[in-house]
Protein backbone atom coordinates (compact mmCIF):
# COMPACT_ATOMS: atom_id res chain seq x y z
CA UNK A 1 0.00 0.00 0.00
CA UNK A 2 2.60 2.61 1.09
CA UNK A 3 4.21 1.79 -2.46
CA UNK A 4 1.20 2.35 -4.25
CA UNK A 5 1.20 5.81 -2.48
CA UNK A 6 4.46 6.73 -3.28
CA UNK A 7 3.71 5.73 -7.02
CA UNK A 8 0.70 7.76 -6.78
CA UNK A 9 1.32 10.87 -4.74
CA UNK A 10 -1.95 12.60 -6.04
CA UNK A 11 -3.98 10.60 -4.08
CA UNK A 12 -2.69 12.06 -1.21
CA UNK A 13 -2.18 16.05 -2.99
CA UNK A 14 -6.30 15.35 -3.79
CA UNK A 15 -7.31 14.70 -0.08
CA UNK A 16 -4.87 16.98 1.12
CA UNK A 17 -6.04 20.29 -1.37
CA UNK A 18 -9.92 19.12 -0.95
CA UNK A 19 -9.32 19.50 2.79
CA UNK A 20 -7.92 22.81 3.05
CA UNK A 21 -10.59 24.25 0.13
CA UNK A 22 -13.54 23.46 2.20
CA UNK A 23 -11.73 24.65 5.38
CA UNK A 24 -11.41 27.76 4.01
CA UNK A 25 -14.58 28.21 1.97
CA UNK A 26 -16.75 26.83 4.22
CA UNK A 27 -17.13 30.41 6.73
CA UNK A 28 -17.60 32.16 3.98
CA UNK A 29 -20.34 30.08 2.24
CA UNK A 30 -22.18 29.71 5.92
CA UNK A 31 -22.21 33.87 5.95
CA UNK A 32 -23.60 33.98 2.32
CA UNK A 33 -26.43 31.31 3.28
CA UNK A 34 -27.59 33.58 6.42
CA UNK A 35 -27.46 36.84 4.33
CA UNK A 36 -30.05 34.58 1.78
CA UNK A 37 -32.16 32.96 4.37
CA UNK A 38 -30.70 29.34 3.38
CA UNK A 39 -30.94 28.37 7.50
CA UNK A 40 -32.36 25.67 9.77
CA UNK A 41 -34.68 26.81 12.02
CA UNK A 42 -34.76 24.82 16.01
CA UNK A 43 -38.09 22.70 15.46
CA UNK A 44 -39.41 19.27 17.62
CA UNK A 45 -38.13 16.96 15.00
CA UNK A 46 -34.14 18.47 14.37
CA UNK A 47 -31.42 18.73 16.89
CA UNK A 48 -30.00 21.50 16.39
CA UNK A 49 -31.13 24.41 19.21
CA UNK A 50 -30.38 27.71 17.62
CA UNK A 51 -30.60 28.92 13.85
CA UNK A 52 -27.89 27.23 11.50
CA UNK A 53 -27.23 27.87 8.06
CA UNK A 54 -27.14 25.21 5.31
CA UNK A 55 -25.28 25.55 2.64
CA UNK A 56 -21.84 24.03 3.02
CA UNK A 57 -22.63 21.41 0.14
CA UNK A 58 -21.14 24.24 -1.93
CA UNK A 59 -17.85 24.35 -0.06
CA UNK A 60 -17.60 20.20 0.03
CA UNK A 61 -18.10 20.31 -4.13
CA UNK A 62 -15.59 23.23 -4.32
CA UNK A 63 -13.30 21.20 -2.16
CA UNK A 64 -14.11 18.24 -4.38
CA UNK A 65 -14.01 19.66 -8.18
CA UNK A 66 -10.87 21.81 -7.76
CA UNK A 67 -8.36 18.77 -7.29
CA UNK A 68 -11.21 16.72 -9.66
CA UNK A 69 -9.56 19.12 -12.05
CA UNK A 70 -5.74 19.39 -10.68
CA UNK A 71 -5.70 15.58 -11.03
CA UNK A 72 -8.16 13.01 -13.21
CA UNK A 73 -8.19 12.01 -16.26
CA UNK A 74 -11.78 14.13 -17.72
CA UNK A 75 -11.15 12.60 -20.60
CA UNK A 76 -13.72 9.43 -20.25
CA UNK A 77 -15.49 8.31 -17.14
CA UNK A 78 -14.57 10.95 -14.54
CA UNK A 79 -15.87 13.53 -16.72
CA UNK A 80 -19.13 11.43 -16.61
CA UNK A 81 -18.57 11.77 -12.56
CA UNK A 82 -17.53 15.44 -12.43
CA UNK A 83 -20.67 16.72 -14.42
CA UNK A 84 -23.28 14.28 -12.58
CA UNK A 85 -22.04 15.37 -9.13
CA UNK A 86 -22.57 19.14 -10.40
CA UNK A 87 -25.52 18.07 -11.07
CA UNK A 88 -26.40 16.64 -7.90
CA UNK A 89 -25.11 19.71 -6.20
CA UNK A 90 -27.65 22.16 -8.32
CA UNK A 91 -30.46 19.62 -7.42
CA UNK A 92 -29.46 19.99 -3.69
CA UNK A 93 -29.07 23.90 -3.38
CA UNK A 94 -31.85 24.33 -5.35
CA UNK A 95 -33.25 21.88 -2.32
CA UNK A 96 -31.80 23.91 0.23
CA UNK A 97 -32.73 27.20 -1.13
CA UNK A 98 -36.69 26.93 -1.81
CA UNK A 99 -37.21 23.39 -0.89
CA UNK A 100 -38.49 20.53 -3.85
CA UNK A 101 -41.43 18.47 -3.31
CA UNK A 102 -40.38 14.49 -3.69
CA UNK A 103 -41.17 14.25 -7.38
CA UNK A 104 -39.00 16.48 -8.92
CA UNK A 105 -36.44 16.01 -6.41
CA UNK A 106 -36.23 12.22 -7.22
CA UNK A 107 -36.67 13.20 -11.27
CA UNK A 108 -33.16 15.49 -10.47
CA UNK A 109 -31.43 12.75 -9.01
CA UNK A 110 -32.41 10.19 -11.20
CA UNK A 111 -31.00 13.13 -13.76
CA UNK A 112 -27.39 13.15 -12.06
CA UNK A 113 -27.10 9.50 -11.59
CA UNK A 114 -27.92 8.80 -15.26
CA UNK A 115 -25.06 11.35 -16.92
CA UNK A 116 -21.93 8.91 -15.55
CA UNK A 117 -23.76 6.17 -17.24
CA UNK A 118 -23.70 7.75 -20.28
CA UNK A 119 -20.03 7.77 -19.95
CA UNK A 120 -19.36 4.13 -19.52
CA UNK A 121 -20.21 4.26 -15.50
CA UNK A 122 -22.55 1.40 -15.05
CA UNK A 123 -21.85 -1.94 -13.86
CA UNK A 124 -21.46 -4.12 -17.39
CA UNK A 125 -20.16 -7.09 -15.39
CA UNK A 126 -19.18 -8.01 -12.08
CA UNK A 127 -17.77 -11.62 -10.28
CA UNK A 128 -20.44 -13.55 -8.47
CA UNK A 129 -19.18 -16.40 -6.13
CA UNK A 130 -19.49 -20.00 -7.25
CA UNK A 131 -21.53 -18.58 -10.41
CA UNK A 132 -18.50 -16.69 -11.74
CA UNK A 133 -17.78 -13.24 -14.08
CA UNK A 134 -21.30 -12.39 -14.83
CA UNK A 135 -22.28 -9.93 -18.11
CA UNK A 136 -24.70 -7.27 -17.87
CA UNK A 137 -26.46 -6.15 -20.65
CA UNK A 138 -26.73 -2.44 -21.39
CA UNK A 139 -30.80 -2.46 -20.87
CA UNK A 140 -30.15 -4.19 -17.24
CA UNK A 141 -27.03 -2.63 -16.34
CA UNK A 142 -27.68 1.16 -16.52
CA UNK A 143 -30.52 1.12 -14.67
CA UNK A 144 -29.53 -1.05 -11.74
CA UNK A 145 -26.71 1.34 -11.94
CA UNK A 146 -28.74 4.27 -11.62
CA UNK A 147 -30.75 2.90 -8.79
CA UNK A 148 -27.51 2.20 -6.72
CA UNK A 149 -26.09 5.58 -7.48
CA UNK A 150 -29.83 7.31 -6.46
CA UNK A 151 -30.14 4.77 -3.32
CA UNK A 152 -27.18 5.95 -1.94
CA UNK A 153 -27.64 9.46 -2.44
CA UNK A 154 -30.52 9.50 -0.41
CA UNK A 155 -28.95 7.24 2.34
CA UNK A 156 -25.94 9.80 2.89
CA UNK A 157 -29.17 12.44 2.87
CA UNK A 158 -31.07 10.35 5.76
CA UNK A 159 -28.20 10.29 7.47
CA UNK A 160 -27.39 14.36 7.90
CA UNK A 161 -29.44 14.70 11.00
CA UNK A 162 -26.97 15.10 13.47
CA UNK A 163 -23.73 17.36 14.12
CA UNK A 164 -20.79 15.84 11.92
CA UNK A 165 -22.07 12.63 11.62
CA UNK A 166 -22.74 12.47 7.44
CA UNK A 167 -19.56 14.33 7.27
CA UNK A 168 -17.61 11.33 9.23
CA UNK A 169 -19.36 8.47 7.68
CA UNK A 170 -18.43 9.73 4.49
CA UNK A 171 -14.74 10.63 5.44
CA UNK A 172 -14.41 6.68 6.29
CA UNK A 173 -16.02 5.54 3.44
CA UNK A 174 -14.30 7.21 1.09
CA UNK A 175 -10.42 6.79 2.57
CA UNK A 176 -11.72 3.04 2.80
CA UNK A 177 -12.47 3.35 -1.25
CA UNK A 178 -9.66 4.70 -1.65
CA UNK A 179 -7.35 1.85 -0.58
CA UNK A 180 -9.30 -0.46 -2.23
CA UNK A 181 -9.64 1.34 -5.77
CA UNK A 182 -5.82 1.90 -5.11
CA UNK A 183 -4.90 -1.32 -4.26
CA UNK A 184 -7.23 -2.80 -7.62
CA UNK A 185 -5.11 -0.10 -9.37
CA UNK A 186 -8.05 2.29 -10.23
CA UNK A 187 -6.30 5.29 -9.67
CA UNK A 188 -9.03 8.01 -10.88
CA UNK A 189 -11.31 6.28 -8.26
CA UNK A 190 -8.78 6.08 -5.54
CA UNK A 191 -8.14 9.95 -6.52
CA UNK A 192 -11.77 11.23 -6.15
CA UNK A 193 -11.99 8.64 -3.13
CA UNK A 194 -9.72 10.45 -1.43
CA UNK A 195 -10.74 13.66 -2.35
CA UNK A 196 -14.17 13.40 -1.11
CA UNK A 197 -12.19 12.00 2.34
CA UNK A 198 -10.08 14.95 2.36
CA UNK A 199 -13.20 17.27 1.57
CA UNK A 200 -15.04 15.46 4.65
CA UNK A 201 -12.56 16.00 7.06
CA UNK A 202 -12.13 19.56 6.07
CA UNK A 203 -16.07 20.20 6.98
CA UNK A 204 -16.08 18.41 10.05
CA UNK A 205 -13.89 21.42 11.20
CA UNK A 206 -16.73 23.78 11.16
CA UNK A 207 -19.52 20.88 10.74
CA UNK A 208 -19.12 18.49 14.50
CA UNK A 209 -20.68 19.16 17.40
CA UNK A 210 -21.83 22.22 18.06
CA UNK A 211 -22.11 22.55 14.40
CA UNK A 212 -21.64 26.34 12.37
CA UNK A 213 -22.95 25.00 8.85
CA UNK A 214 -24.83 22.36 7.83
CA UNK A 215 -23.84 20.45 4.46
CA UNK A 216 -27.44 20.75 3.47
CA UNK A 217 -29.00 18.62 0.47
CA UNK A 218 -26.31 20.27 -1.29
CA UNK A 219 -23.54 18.35 0.24
CA UNK A 220 -25.62 14.85 1.43
CA UNK A 221 -26.61 14.66 -2.50
CA UNK A 222 -22.65 15.39 -3.45
CA UNK A 223 -21.66 13.25 -1.12
CA UNK A 224 -23.62 10.31 -1.52
CA UNK A 225 -23.63 10.57 -5.52
CA UNK A 226 -19.77 10.35 -5.39
CA UNK A 227 -19.34 7.53 -3.01
CA UNK A 228 -21.37 5.76 -5.28
CA UNK A 229 -20.24 6.62 -8.55
CA UNK A 230 -16.60 5.79 -7.21
CA UNK A 231 -17.71 2.24 -6.16
CA UNK A 232 -19.08 1.74 -9.65
CA UNK A 233 -15.73 2.64 -11.38
CA UNK A 234 -13.41 1.58 -8.93
CA UNK A 235 -15.14 -1.40 -7.29
CA UNK A 236 -17.80 -3.46 -8.35
CA UNK A 237 -16.33 -3.62 -12.54
CA UNK A 238 -13.64 -6.26 -11.33
CA UNK A 239 -12.78 -9.76 -11.64
CA UNK A 240 -12.52 -10.25 -8.06
CA UNK A 241 -15.34 -12.01 -6.34
CA UNK A 242 -14.77 -10.50 -2.80
CA UNK A 243 -14.92 -6.75 -4.07
CA UNK A 244 -18.22 -7.03 -4.95
CA UNK A 245 -19.61 -7.00 -1.54
CA UNK A 246 -16.97 -4.33 -0.25
CA UNK A 247 -19.14 -1.67 -1.01
CA UNK A 248 -22.27 -3.11 1.49
CA UNK A 249 -20.17 -3.58 3.93
CA UNK A 250 -18.33 0.02 3.64
CA UNK A 251 -21.72 1.78 3.50
CA UNK A 252 -23.05 -0.55 5.63
CA UNK A 253 -24.27 2.16 8.53
CA UNK A 254 -26.25 4.58 5.84
CA UNK A 255 -27.91 1.11 4.44
CA UNK A 256 -28.81 -0.03 8.13
CA UNK A 257 -30.09 3.35 8.74
CA UNK A 258 -32.39 3.87 5.82
CA UNK A 259 -33.55 0.14 5.76
CA UNK A 260 -34.80 0.53 9.26
CA UNK A 261 -36.59 4.11 8.87
CA UNK A 262 -38.05 3.18 5.84
CA UNK A 263 -39.24 -0.01 6.91
CA UNK A 264 -40.72 1.97 10.20
CA UNK A 265 -42.71 4.06 8.19
CA UNK A 266 -44.39 1.30 5.59
CA UNK A 267 -45.04 -0.50 8.76
CA UNK A 268 -47.15 2.84 9.95
CA UNK A 269 -48.29 3.97 6.37
CA UNK A 270 -46.67 6.78 6.15
CA UNK A 271 -44.66 7.97 3.34
CA UNK A 272 -40.78 6.79 2.86
CA UNK A 273 -40.24 10.48 2.20
CA UNK A 274 -42.09 12.28 5.40
CA UNK A 275 -39.25 13.68 7.54
CA UNK A 276 -39.41 11.95 11.80
CA UNK A 277 -37.24 11.13 13.99
CA UNK A 278 -36.76 7.49 13.72
CA UNK A 279 -33.26 7.35 12.79
CA UNK A 280 -30.72 5.77 14.27
CA UNK A 281 -29.19 8.77 15.47
CA UNK A 282 -32.23 10.03 16.86
CA UNK A 283 -32.71 7.02 18.82
CA UNK A 284 -29.39 7.55 19.98
CA UNK A 285 -30.46 10.87 21.53
CA UNK A 286 -33.68 8.85 22.82
CA UNK A 287 -31.54 6.87 24.95
CA UNK A 288 -29.62 9.62 26.86
CA UNK A 289 -26.67 10.27 24.30
CA UNK A 290 -25.24 13.29 23.51
CA UNK A 291 -24.83 14.57 19.78
CA UNK A 292 -20.70 14.54 20.39
CA UNK A 293 -21.24 10.67 21.84
CA UNK A 294 -24.03 9.04 19.54
CA UNK A 295 -21.49 10.78 16.27
CA UNK A 296 -18.38 9.07 17.68
CA UNK A 297 -20.02 5.93 18.46
CA UNK A 298 -22.07 6.01 15.07
CA UNK A 299 -17.72 6.76 13.41
CA UNK A 300 -16.25 3.93 15.38
CA UNK A 301 -19.35 1.23 14.43
CA UNK A 302 -18.64 2.36 10.62
CA UNK A 303 -14.86 2.30 10.86
CA UNK A 304 -14.74 -1.35 12.25
CA UNK A 305 -17.25 -2.17 9.13
CA UNK A 306 -13.99 -0.36 7.24
CA UNK A 307 -11.81 -2.44 8.37
CA UNK A 308 -13.24 -5.69 8.18
CA UNK A 309 -13.66 -5.17 4.21
CA UNK A 310 -10.10 -3.59 4.28
CA UNK A 311 -9.03 -7.13 6.17
CA UNK A 312 -10.88 -9.10 3.77
CA UNK A 313 -9.04 -7.62 0.88
CA UNK A 314 -5.63 -7.20 2.01
CA UNK A 315 -4.96 -10.56 4.52
CA UNK A 316 -4.10 -13.37 2.18
CA UNK A 317 -6.06 -16.00 4.40
CA UNK A 318 -7.23 -17.99 1.31
CA UNK A 319 -4.22 -17.30 -1.25
CA UNK A 320 -2.97 -19.31 -3.99
CA UNK A 321 -7.07 -21.65 -3.16
CA UNK A 322 -5.10 -22.42 0.11
CA UNK A 323 -6.43 -21.15 3.39
CA UNK A 324 -3.74 -19.93 5.50
CA UNK A 325 -4.18 -20.36 9.40
CA UNK A 326 -2.94 -17.37 11.30
CA UNK A 327 -4.18 -14.70 8.29
CA UNK A 328 -7.64 -17.24 8.35
CA UNK A 329 -7.35 -16.47 12.37
CA UNK A 330 -6.81 -12.80 11.97
CA UNK A 331 -9.36 -11.78 9.72
CA UNK A 332 -11.81 -13.81 11.90
CA UNK A 333 -11.79 -11.58 14.44
CA UNK A 334 -11.79 -8.59 12.76
CA UNK A 335 -14.91 -9.93 11.21
CA UNK A 336 -15.89 -10.94 14.78
CA UNK A 337 -14.96 -7.34 15.91
CA UNK A 338 -17.04 -5.54 12.94
CA UNK A 339 -20.11 -8.25 13.98
CA UNK A 340 -20.20 -7.74 17.68
CA UNK A 341 -20.18 -4.19 17.31
CA UNK A 342 -22.92 -4.44 15.05
CA UNK A 343 -25.10 -6.40 17.53
CA UNK A 344 -24.13 -4.62 19.88
CA UNK A 345 -25.84 -1.41 18.56
CA UNK A 346 -28.86 -3.53 17.08
CA UNK A 347 -29.45 -4.13 21.45
CA UNK A 348 -28.50 -0.80 22.10
CA UNK A 349 -31.36 0.73 20.02
CA UNK A 350 -33.64 -2.11 19.77
CA UNK A 351 -33.17 -1.89 15.81
CA UNK A 352 -35.12 -5.33 16.62
CA UNK A 353 -37.37 -5.00 19.37
CA UNK A 354 -35.27 -7.29 21.88
CA UNK A 355 -36.04 -6.89 25.96
CA UNK A 356 -35.74 -2.98 26.24
CA UNK A 357 -38.75 -1.11 27.60
CA UNK A 358 -36.92 2.26 28.38
CA UNK A 359 -36.98 2.55 24.33
CA UNK A 360 -40.20 1.20 23.88
CA UNK A 361 -41.61 4.13 25.90
CA UNK A 362 -39.59 6.79 24.66
CA UNK A 363 -40.71 5.89 21.03
CA UNK A 364 -44.38 5.77 21.91
CA UNK A 365 -43.97 9.15 23.94
CA UNK A 366 -41.88 10.74 20.22
CA UNK A 367 -44.51 9.01 18.10
CA UNK A 368 -47.36 10.58 20.62
CA UNK A 369 -45.97 14.10 20.09
CA UNK A 370 -45.60 13.99 16.34
CA UNK A 371 -49.22 13.08 15.82
CA UNK A 372 -51.21 15.95 18.10
CA UNK A 373 -53.77 16.14 15.57
CA UNK A 374 -54.50 12.13 16.37
CA UNK A 375 -54.57 12.40 19.87
CA UNK A 376 -57.07 15.45 19.44
CA UNK A 377 -59.62 13.45 17.03
CA UNK A 378 -59.41 10.35 19.68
Amino acid sequence: MVQDLRAHPEVLYGAAIALGIVVLLTPAVGGMARLLGVVDEPDRRRLNRRPIPRLGGLAIFLGILVPALAFLDLTGEMRGIVIGAAVACVVGAVDDFRGLAPLPKLAGQVLAAAIPTAFGVWIDHFTFPFVGAVDLPAWLGIPLTVVWIVAVMNMVNFLDGMDGLAAGVCAIAGASFAVLALSLDKVDAAILSAVVAGACVGFLRHNFFPARIFMGDSGALVLGYTLATVSVAGLLKTASTVVLFLPLIVLAVPIIDTSFVVAKRMKHGQPVYTADRSHLHHRFVNIGFSQRRAALTMWAWCATLAAAALATRFVPFREGGHWHGWDTVAVALIAAAALASSVYIVYLLEIVKLANPRIRRREAESDAAERPSARKSA
